[in-house]
């Protein structure tokens, strides 16, 4: 009779904590954060106004952009049509802004048919990111494409003449021109631009379910849209193309259109640069 004694109390507590295991999330829970999340395969999830994609191991990604709100509610419809709600609280960021005035007025908003330009490049990178390939090449693991002093960092802000410009959303790291760029975790290239305005020569990468990197300022692409890569493949060369003070690599990523920061997905540079 002893050993009834506990059965009860522990078929409680596993019934307590059968809704905690509905969903399970893993990553910084932080603006920039990338989640991987899993749910029981055939589930349904939504989160920030829109479907996830699962897949049928019920593993998806879940990216919190720079301004991700301060509570994400993720919506979990069960195979049976159970529907469980769970909140999740995003820690804010401090965001380096810079101010400079007294710039001319051409440096600040360029002509029409600048913008028609800039319009007509973004929507072909739009085009590309759109591919949402369903394979979750990401489980390769992640590596730096480049190692080196950074240069620039996520999230940062300038404010010419008082007007706000879009935030900078990459990771720049100062290399000379030439020095290869790595693909830094497998995917299939779906955009290869040589020259657009803003960003020179740009590679983007799908790493699947809505992640992709984007490689900013290129010299030369060495692989084209259809390739497949593998994590270390050297997939371009650094350059100072596009709008540019000096040689380097600016380093993007999105999942979806969420844009989310590239340095929390690999160990720090200093440690990466130790690495023989």
């Amino acid at each position: 009779m002893k050993g009834y004694r506990y059965t009860l109390p522990v078929l409680a507590l596993l019934v307590l904590a059968l809704p905690a295991l509905a969903l399970e999330l893993d990553g910084p829970r932080r603006q920039g954060g990338l989640l991987h999340g899993s749910v029981a395969p055939g589930s349904k999830v939504e989160a920030l106004g829109q479907p996830l994609a699962v897949d049928d191991a019920g593993r998806f990604l879940l990216g919190l952009g720079r301004d991700a709100p301060a509570d994400v509610t993720l919506v979990v419809t069960a195979p049976d049509g159970a529907i469980s709600r769970h909140r999740i609280s995003v820690a804010a960021r401090d965001y380096d802004i810079q101010r400079i005035d007294g710039l001319p007025g051409n440096q600040v908003s360029p002509d029409e048919a600048t913008l028609q330009r800039i319009r007509r490049e973004a929507a072909a990178v739009r085009e590309a990111r759109a591919a949402r390939l369903p394979e979750r090449y990401f489980d390769s693991g992640w590596i730096w494409p480049v190692t080196g002093p950074i240069s620039g960092v996520y999230g940062s802000q300038r404010v010419l003449n008082g007007e706000p410009r879009q935030p900078h959303y990459g990771i720049d790291i100062a290399r000379p021109t030439g020095t290869p760029v790595r693909a830094p975790a497998d995917g299939v290239i779906t955009f290869a631009g040589p020259d657009l305005f803003f960003s020179g020569g740009t590679l983007i990468v799908d790493h699947g379910q809505g992640l992709s990197s984007s490689f900013l300022h290129l010299d030369a692409m060495l692989v084209a849209p259809g390739d497949r890569v593998a994590q270390g493949d050297v997939i371009a060369r650094v350059g100072a193309t596009g709008r540019v003070t000096g040689a380097h690599l600016d380093w993007r990523m999105n999942w979806r259109d969420q844009r989310i920061d590239p340095s929390l997905l690999v160990p720090p540079m200093q440690e990466a640069l130790r690495e023989p």
